[in-house]
């Protein structure tokens, strides 16, 4: 690749401490030890290789498409070698929640990961989705949020950008970008490393690599990890029956819950469990001096079970909401056992042609293959009522069939199959003259995605049929174009000026889609296989578990008997201009400042057809609006965002080289956010008026994404790294944020009325009966709160100490703080007790001691992360009531691991 030149070479030292986590700045990325022969290595260079290890390394990051030193790249960016993340317990990008300032990484049920830097996030993770943090392999960016389940192994870098990358990695990076660099062939030689690492929960995990050099222009590098673990839940069949004889709810022994599906599984299997691998072929040619070729095929499969929410019992003990006498923090009780089979393959190919000694011309591609099916079990056995909270009749009593509170609770999602193909390519042109040097470039990105979806309430409100819904969706495509341009001009000595921008236009379509169901219970869902006979009348009866051990049972088949389905062609389009201005001034040789305005862009969107007030077309009763206008189409449409941001840094090397610190202050104005959740949409008229235990049932509300006006976001990051003695690292990190929501709209607090009335807190506002969008809204002011998962202060320290023995052996202890504030999991900052969506401050504890061997042939290292087996959540909020779940960090894990090089 073309290297620019700088008024001063930097040189790359790739030597890193044995057990210095690169949770900060980023250490240098280690050698394998194999890839210069030891017989050939003079001793001069093995004490020049000591003493340098005592001095903070220099890492060279991408991040301005160069490769420039980490400490001179004027932007906010963490980086990780495969050895930090094998340390930290890293296979993806779920596992760096909580390593990187300013970043939370949490897992959906679609096993897709949401990030969130500086408090912006997306929580849209289907094929109409798109993250606020862009995800890159080796560069090329990755448009669906399940290919950062796939494995990290064999990784050169990690590099975590914070802040909107508007230019160079302008595609829906508001956030920022995070940019996994795999390994490439080299032509050291034929050489290799594998490691091994066995754990509690009966973990299992290979990691191998070979290098293979065919000749002096010929290299190929294969890489395979594979990882098992048992779930930490403990899962348990679920069997429910209603109990509750004064309401006509008596047991019978059988099953109330569907039983199709319900099987005893071993813990392999479990919820939370690991069983992924992941292969790699590399292949690197030089055509000759001047010009490479390049190519990679990945496969990623992943058989687990899938994460999910556990019953947060520490939140309700003492209440009338308690867990049930001896339930443990990990118990689940489930009908429907996870099940996913995802396979990801993967082509990336490529062209580096250095035209001159000043300018290159790069093209990359990349192909992406995505299927998957999933089946997840959306209750758990967490969210049947209570007896207290029962207030249906059995519909065989005369009363019943109203919209009270039902003592059934049994739901699902079933991804039946999926297939998302998307192909990405690049090129860029840099060159340098004289005092400038810019990169320019074309992107264009292209997806065609297929999913057919079912979701399914068993027992729907208000005559408990099952209802649900199909979405069979054959050609949503997505297309996104963008040129692009940035310059840096060193117009004085010591003194460089960035510009740089980037017109990007992209459309959305929707062909062939249908919605196929709805959610007015019909005894279609059932397809013929059971027949409850009519709501109302003599001899209707709710199905029972067994009953719905039938054919295919929902699925496209029953929802076409609903009627006729709703069709989803759509389509729209956006176009913007990004742009970034910086100033960076190299103070000395050892210290710089920079400042920076840039600007971030992601694409709106819309959702499925529906009506404006709900409901469809086949429904035995047609809604009615509140405000008496028509009940007309709408696919919910929503705007692009926007995040400008100003940055002001500070980096620079102390103490003879053994201190690098960096410094960002930050002010970013962020606009039109997109949030995507069960929003209010309409009032409508209902044939029975609502009962007090179901106020919301004349409200229409979806499941949509939506657009909030303004929020101000404020910050500050810290970083060092420190070695004050020989063999000595002292690393971590501090920040403050502060993101203040100016201008939401109309937030409608209807949050758990009745139990904040019960535990004496703060009631919800009455509805709001006036004229306008806002009629039935529960209005209340979220001025001046924070953002979702945004805590307000963290603070990270390591430190790791290198003991050399005698023998030729050395042993590394080492130790790890976590600690971060409290955060809020909605916008409505409530701290309500027992049902209160937030996270109290705690911290995590992670230590390990690593043993090396003389040549650097093997080592081994002891382990242990969560040590003090942490309680504390990711997300928190309720199901039925009061009855709080939580999606939690995980608990201790421990183990050991060992390496080889050959």
């Amino acid at each position: 690749m073309f290297q620019p030149k700088t008024k001063k070479t930097i040189m790359s030292v790739a030597v890193a401490s044995a057990c210095g986590l690169m949770s900060v700045h980023a250490y240098a990325q280690q050698a394998a030890p194999a890839e210069t022969s030891k017989s050939s290595e003079p001793a001069s260079d093995k004490k020049t290789e000591n003493k340098q290890s005592d001095k903070i390394q220099e890492v060279n990051v991408t991040a301005t498409r160069y490769s420039t030193s980490l400490l001179r790249t004027p932007l906010a960016v963490t980086a990780f070698n495969q050895e930090s993340l094998a340390r930290m317990g890293v296979t993806s990008a779920k596992d760096l929640a909580n390593e990187i300032p300013n970043v939370t990484i949490v897992q959906s049920n679609d096993s897709a990961i949401q990030v969130t830097v500086r408090g912006i996030t997306s929580s849209n993770t289907t094929e109409i989705g798109d993250p606020a943090v862009g995800f890159h392999v080796d560069g090329m960016y990755s448009p669906r949020p399940q290919g950062a389940q796939a494995l990290m192994f064999d990784v050169a870098q990690v590099e975590v950008l914070r802040g909107p990358q508007g230019t160079l990695f302008g595609r829906n990076s508001t956030g920022g970008t995070i940019n996994v660099i795999s390994a490439k062939p080299d032509f050291k030689g034929n050489y290799g490393r594998a490691e091994v690492e066995l754990g509690n929960y009966n973990k299992r995990q290979l990691h191998a690599v070979q290098n293979i050099k065919v000749s002096d222009d010929f290299a190929l590098r294969a890489a395979l990890m594979k990882v098992t673990r048992d779930g930490y839940a403990n899962q348990m069949q679920d069997f429910s029956e209603a109990n509750l004889p004064s309401k006509g709810w008596i047991p019978d022994g059988i099953p109330d819950n569907i039983q199709r599906w319900n099987r005893k599984v071993d813990p392999s299997d479990y919820y939370t469990n690991q069983n992924s691998w992941a292969a790699r072929l590399a292949g690197l040619y030089k055509v000759n001096r001047d010009w490479k070729l390049h190519a990679t095929y990945e496969e990623f499969q992943d058989s687990s079970a899938g994460g999910t929410a556990f019953k947060d019992c520490d939140s309700v003990a003492g209440t009338r909401y308690a867990c049930p006498t001896g339930w443990g923090r990990f118990d689940l009780k489930i009908n429907v056992p996870g099940m996913t089979d995802m396979k990801i393959r993967t082509l990336r190919a490529g062209s580096n042609w250095n035209i001159s000694n000043d300018a290159s011309l790069d093209y990359n591609f990349a192909l992406a293959d995505q299927r998957r099916s999933q089946l997840y079990d959306n209750d758990k056995g967490n969210m049947s009522a209570l007896p207290f909270q029962i207030t249906q009749d059995h519909p065989r009593i005369a009363g019943g069939n109203n919209w009270g509170t039902w003592p059934l609770s049994d739901q699902y999602q079933q991804t039946v199959d999926s297939k998302y193909v998307s192909t990405v390519h690049e090129l860029q042109f840099k060159q340098r003259i004289d005092s400038l040097r810019y990169v320019a470039g074309l992107f264009w990105m292209h997806e065609k995605n297929q999913i057919n979806y079912e979701v399914v309430d068993l027992y729907r409100a208000p005559v408990g049929l099952a209802s649900g819904a199909f979405y069979a969706q054959p050609n949503r495509q997505v297309d996104a174009k963008a040129v692009f341009a940035q310059a840096d001009w060193d117009f004085v000595q010591d003194w460089t000026a960035t510009a740089g921008l980037r017109f990007s236009s992209d459309s959305k379509t929707d062909k062939d889609g249908l919605n196929l169901g709805g959610w007015w219970g019909q005894k279609e869902f059932y397809n013929g296989g059971y027949d409850p006979g009519t709501p109302g009348t003599p001899g209707y009866r709710l199905p029972q578990g067994n009953d719905l051990n039938y054919g295919p049972g929902g699925s496209a088949a029953a929802y076409r008997l609903y009627g006729t389905p709703s069709k989803n062609d759509h389509s729209e389009s956006w176009r913007k201009l990004t742009w970034r201005l910086g100033l960076q001034t190299q103070i000395n040789k050892n210290e710089m400042a920079y400042a920076a305005l840039a600007t971030g862009y992601k694409a709106g969107g819309f959702g499925d057809r529906t009506l404006a007030c709900g409901g469809s077309a086949t429904d035995p009763i047609q809604r009615e609006c509140a405000d008496g206008k028509p009940n007309t189409e709408t696919f919910l449409p929503y705007k692009p965002e926007l995040v400008t941001n100003f940055e002001l840094g500070y980096k620079g090397k102390f103490f003879d080289n053994t201190l690098s610190l960096s410094a960002v202050a930050f002010a970013m104005n962020y606009k039109d956010q997109q949030l995507t959740g069960t929003y209010f949409v309409s009032k409508y008229k209902t044939p029975i008026p609502c009962t007090s235990d179901q106020p919301k049932c004349d409200v229409y509300e979806t499941w949509r994404t939506i657009n909030v006006g303004n929020t101000k976001i404020r910050g500050l990051e810290v970083e060092w790294d420190y070695k004050p003695w020989p063999g000595a690292k002292v690393g971590g990190a501090f920040t403050v944020l502060d993101t203040k929501i100016r201008d939401y709209g109309s937030y409608s607090d209807d949050y758990n009325c009745d139990a904040r009335v019960e535990f004496g807190q703060t009631p919800c506002p009455a509805q709001f009966t006036g004229l306008g969008p806002d009629n039935g809204k529960r209005l209340y002011d979220v001025t001046d709160n924070n953002l979702p998962n945004a805590p307000r202060k963290t603070f990270m320290l390591h430190f790791s100490q290198k003991f050399d023995l005698p023998s030729g052996y050395s042993i590394t202890p080492y130790v790890k703080l976590n600690w971060r504030d409290k955060a809020y999991f909605d916008v409505r900052n409530d701290e309500f007790a027992h049902i209160g969506r937030f996270q109290k401050a705690y911290t995590l504890t992670d230590a390990s001691v690593r043993l090396d061997s003389p040549e650097d042939d093997w080592h081994a290292e002891l382990f242990v992360r969560n040590a003090t087996d942490s309680k504390a959540a990711y997300w928190r909020g309720s199901g039925v009531g009061a009855q709080m779940n939580y999606a939690p960090v995980e608990p201790r894990m421990f183990g050991i691991r060992f390496g080889f090089n050959y």
